[in-house]
């Protein structure tokens, strides 16, 4: 990995201390079709292209202290994409899983998943696992990939468990609360978003962390993911930092300063 350059650290240093650094940022990775069709290049390769930008922030995540990255990886629609381009993502997740676990490893990211696991090819199911058994007790970076995941999917799941729950008399329906609902998603124990980027000009949250969104910052830009890298990171940051989360209330009624993640 290539030391980042003085502009870039000076740049790092003056978000750290501005305050205000988001806990979570989830990235709706999108226009990596777009971006191969411009240069006459099957899909599958802008798919390939957007590995670097994938490590380039997941290391300027690291490196300014972001607790959590969620990755919008592949969707439960996407299963509806041609089946050569779902085998092509399969082969390339698996590989990217496989090769890039040392590097996290040594960077102290601890890997994690959500969504459905069950529908994922064999081979990835392995690699994933290896890679989250591998990573398990790092206590830098959470990356969280979501794959084959959907929000309303998650939230029916959540309200199955809650309901069988009820059923077994394990609590009252009394007791269901938000607190309940967020702790039966596949998101519990994690900080919901500070932070929502979506690349590509896209202006829709497509079935993405529906729940956890309610009061989440929402950032776009016209990049397309394959030509993200960890300036654009930045400039979403620096957005953030600007603006005042009132969650409900009025400004006059805030006791902290703007945008700390409490």
């Amino acid at each position: 990995m290539a030391p980042i350059d003085e502009q870039d650290r000076e740049r790092q240093q003056a978000l750290i201390a501005k305050g205000g650094i988001p806990r979570h940022i989830a990235i709706t990775m999108d226009g990596n079709g777009r971006w191969a069709a411009r240069r006459g290049l099957d899909r599958i390769e802008g798919h390939r292209a957007s590995i670097e930008s994938v490590r380039d922030v997941v290391r300027a995540c690291g490196e300014v202290g972001i607790g959590v990255l969620t990755l919008f990886a592949f969707s439960t629609e996407n299963w509806r994409r041609p089946r050569r381009e779902v085998k092509g993502l399969m082969q390339l997740l698996q590989e990217c899983l496989d090769r890039e676990v040392d590097e996290l490893d040594k960077s102290n990211v601890r890997l994690i998943a959500i969504g459905r696991r069950g529908p994922l090819f064999g081979q990835i199911r392995s690699s994933l696992t290896r890679a989250i058994e591998r990573t398990a007790t790092n206590t830098g970076l959470t990356l969280n990939l979501a794959l084959s995941y959907g929000s309303r999917r998650e939230i029916a799941d959540a309200v199955r468990e809650i309901a069988a729950a009820v059923a077994r008399r394990q609590y009252s329906s009394k007791r269901i609360d938000e607190k309940l609902i967020a702790d039966h998603l596949y998101t519990a124990g994690l900080p919901d978003p500070d932070l929502l980027i979506r690349t590509s000009g896209e202006y829709r949250l497509s079935n993405f962390l529906l729940w956890q969104l309610a009061y989440t910052e929402l950032w776009f830009t016209d990049v397309l993911w394959p030509d993200f890298r960890r300036e654009h990171l930045y400039q979403a940051i620096e957005s953030y930092q600007s603006r005042e989360r009132r969650f409900g209330k009025t400004s006059a009624q805030l006791v902290q300063q703007p945008n700390t993640t409490g």
